[in-house]
């Protein structure tokens, strides 16, 4: 038995010797013989060279990261730089039609004409502005409601007005309403209502108007405009709300979620109806369809479009960042790419109902007491619930 013991306790003695040696070169290795730190130098670039994707978006993403990335363009000289991103000779006036594109996506010809329209003028983001209002937030709102709303939706935005979206002091906290508004065009069969927009707007002093084609994937071209009308006429708004004009905001609830917020956590405020783990619809059958020629990969976390509340703070960074991420067809998910740009992600709060409450609670005015938002709602809905809310005698338990 003596002899078995003695092997063992050399063996382990073996063991712990060369556990000493090991720990002792690896504290040592990053060190010369002075005891200073050894600079390691790559023996490869550490960023590789980019290889053109197939799908169109994702390559005009690539452009724009070499364009921002220094480190990027670094690993390329003038010479060596590939045709795919050295010609930008188009860009030269991005608003007009870049009929390359018809040969760039391979299926172009098969594509929904929305998708033709998109493509063509993917780069232009400047667009005449037909109504202002320039002194809208002279005095800076606590809240700013910006509403996507359409020329021909005049119920939608009355009823806002008489609603969750008054105007002026409430809860003494100053509140802003504006609408946003695209050209309602004779190409998607509107009839002309400027006249009466041009009235509604000096009456109630509240519509801001671009010169773009209104159509759903142009919401996207709203959104970058809206962002930098922010910065211009309304850069001291403490907080945005963001939203479609068939949504029922409980502009109360908002308020007091808002008065409780740290100064942390309102400064980084972006939440909404989260949407996690989604990717694009493949089924043309969809209103959401994205071909893979257009684009691959999943889509970052997004607020659903619906509504969403975030800070004066994240509206400028989501300013800066939307000049370096090319434009995509869907608003809400441009948004989710925007703010990873600066490494935020939306968060999800309870009290936005994106997608309804149950049927049996839609005519419980208490089931509107604790949330911020719900989709959707007619105007007369609108202005029905607001008066439960509006009630002194309103008592939930």
């Amino acid at each position: 038995m003596a002899l078995p013991r003695r092997r063992l306790k050399v063996v382990v003695t073996v063991m712990m010797i060369n556990l000493f040696i090991f720990i002792l070169i690896s504290r040592n290795s990053g060190h010369d013989k002075n005891g200073h730190h050894k600079v390691r130098v790559p023996s490869k670039p550490f960023w590789t060279k980019l290889v053109p994707n197939s799908a169109y978006w994702n390559r005009e993403q690539q452009i724009l990261d070499i364009q921002n990335n220094p480190i990027l363009a670094a690993n390329y000289s003038s010479a060596d730089l590939p045709d795919w991103l050295n010609d930008t000779s188009f860009r030269s006036d991005p608003c007009q039609p870049n009929f390359r594109v018809t040969t760039q996506v391979k299926d172009y010809n098969s594509l929904p004409a929305r998708f033709k329209d998109f493509l063509l003028y993917m780069q232009c983001r400047s667009y005449p502005i037909l109504i202002d209002q320039p002194e809208i937030c002279k005095e800076s709102p606590f809240l700013l409601l910006a509403v996507k709303s359409l020329a021909p939706h005049f119920d939608r935005r009355q009823a806002i007005r008489e609603s969750w979206g008054q105007a002026g002091l409430i809860a003494n906290h100053t509140v802003v309403t504006i609408f946003l508004l695209g050209n309602a065009t004779a190409v998607d069969y509107h009839p002309d209502l400027s006249e009466m927009l041009h009235y509604e707007s000096m009456r109630h002093k509240d519509i801001i108007q671009w010169d773009f084609r209104d159509s759903f994937f142009n919401l996207t071209v709203k959104e970058v405009l809206f962002l930098e009308w922010i910065q211009n006429r309304c850069s001291g708004a403490r907080f945005i709300f963001k939203g479609d004009d068939d949504v029922f905001v409980n502009t109360y609830r908002i308020l007091d979620y808002l008065k409780g917020l740290s100064e942390p956590k309102a400064r980084d405020l972006f939440v909404g109806d989260v949407i996690t783990n989604a990717g694009p619809h493949r089924d043309k059958k969809v209103k959401y369809f994205i071909p893979e020629s257009m684009y691959v990969g999943a889509y970052p976390p997004y607020a659903g479009g619906g509504g969403y509340l975030y800070s004066g703070d994240i509206a400028a960074r989501l300013h800066n960042a939307s000049e370096r991420v090319a434009l995509f067809p869907i608003d809400d998910v441009y948004t989710g790419m925007c703010l990873r740009r600066f490494g935020m992600a939306p968060e999800k709060h309870k009290g936005f109902r994106t997608f309804n409450i149950e049927e049996k609670y839609r005519s419980n005015p208490c089931a509107y007491k604790s949330l911020m938002l719900v989709h959707p709602r007619t105007p007369q809905e609108m202005i029905q619930i607001w008066a439960w809310l509006s009630s002194p005698n309103l008592s939930c338990q």
